[in-house]
């Protein structure tokens, strides 16, 4: 079975993380900081807060810009559901806001229709959160651009999209954005087995997310509400969580970081592959924004929705790991529940009648890669 995606652990990964075994240090030690200094530098943002889980990292994303109860957060229903989970996790409202047919990121037309209408209800969102699906950065320009218009906190969720680039910028730099988060799950472009990274621009923002991360505590003297006790004193200044990265997980992730650009260049190539061999099949390739460089987490066809299930279980009897990302958050059960249901967002809808991600990962050999082609064309003939 190939399948749609998996991680790539060199001897040099393997190595990393054995000397932080036979170190003094299993967590809270050097390598954390080590790994969100790569990131920072392969980004080009001031700060950088790892994490366990790039869930965690929009959770305190969104706790340091405040949303809580009473607030609206927005996001794309194409998407896992965590991205909409986080702002209920806060107390907060969450709604969606319908795709682009071609990219699969939100619609910047659909977006800004939409923030006239709450603008007139007097009922704008706090935070709004693109998420950079496949890997594709969605047209930050525009939506910035309309974020600054109305008032909006935006948080990226690039999940998919660490060494993307949108024009000149790197993904993540948080230009157009408050806060950016990466994903190091095994199956994204780099990992750390589970782990996240929030980048900003903003000290303070970074600060917050330091404290929220290891229970809201701080040993900063100029932060405590009375003088030290001595050496050892701390205080709990906030109500935080314990989402902190381990030193494993750091080690292996700054290795992993040393290739990024080299593993960006090969699931581009990849992706080319894909776009030329694909041509004369009866489907839809993944659409690319102009000036964006995907890091390509995803490659996603769309066939008709009829047949979707046939083909995607002939590529699976086939030997073809084929996956569906993703179902549309708001036809989830427990969504649905709070007053969701099909028809509220008719994009999305459509893109996941028809959608197949097929495999594409850095190991992926030009021989497997044939496989997949060749299987998809028996899959639709």
């Amino acid at each position: 079975m190939i399948p749609y995606g998996r991680q790539q652990i060199t001897p040099e990964d393997e190595a990393a993380v054995l000397a932080v075994l036979r170190s003094d240090w299993l967590t809270q030690g050097p390598k954390v900081p080590e790994f969100e200094a790569a990131v920072t530098r392969a980004t080009g943002a001031a700060h950088g807060v790892a994490v366990n889980s790039a869930t965690s990292a929009l959770h305190i994303a969104c706790l340091a810009l405040g949303l809580g109860p009473g607030d609206l957060m927005w996001t794309s229903p194409v998407t896992f559901v965590a991205s909409a989970n986080v702002g209920r996790l806060c107390g907060a409202e969450v709604d969606f806001v319908d795709i682009d047919a071609e990219t699969f990121n939100i619609c910047p037309r659909a977006l800004e229709a939409k923030l006239a209408t709450a603008a007139q209800a007097g009922r704008l969102p706090k935070v709004l959160m693109p998420v950079h699906m496949c890997g594709q950065s969605a047209d930050m320009a525009r939506i910035g651009a309309l974020a600054r218009r109305y008032g909006v906190r935006v948080i990226e969720d690039a999940s998919h999209a660490i060494g993307a680039r949108l024009g000149e910028r790197p993904v993540g730099d948080c230009a157009r954005s408050d806060i950016c988060v990466f994903s190091f799950h095994p199956v994204k472009i780099v990992t750390t087995a589970e782990g996240g990274v929030a980048t900003t621009n903003d000290a303070m923002l970074a600060a917050a997310m330091a404290r929220l991360r290891s229970h809201g505590v701080t040993r900063d003297s100029a932060l405590m509400t009375e003088p030290s006790h001595g050496p050892w004193y701390y205080q709990q200044i906030e109500l935080g969580l314990n989402y902190r990265m381990t030193e494993l997980q750091a080690a292996l992730g700054v290795s992993q970081m040393a290739r990024l650009a080299d593993v960006v260049a090969r699931r581009t190539a990849l992706a080319d592959a894909y776009d030329a061999a694909l041509a004369g099949l009866p489907l839809r390739r993944p659409g690319r924004l102009e000036q964006a460089q995907s890091s390509w987490h995803l490659y996603v066809v769309r066939v008709a929705a009829e047949r979707r299930r046939a083909v995607f279980e002939a590529l699976r009897a086939d030997g073809i790991g084929v996956n569906v990302h993703y179902i549309p958050v708001h036809l989830q059960p427990w969504w649905r529940a709070q007053g969701f249901g099909p028809g509220d967002f008719p994009v999305a809808e459509a893109y996941y009648a028809g959608a197949i991600s097929i495999p594409l990962y850095a190991g992926l050999s030009d021989e497997d890669q044939a496989r997949v082609v060749a299987a998809l064309g028996r899959a639709l003939a």
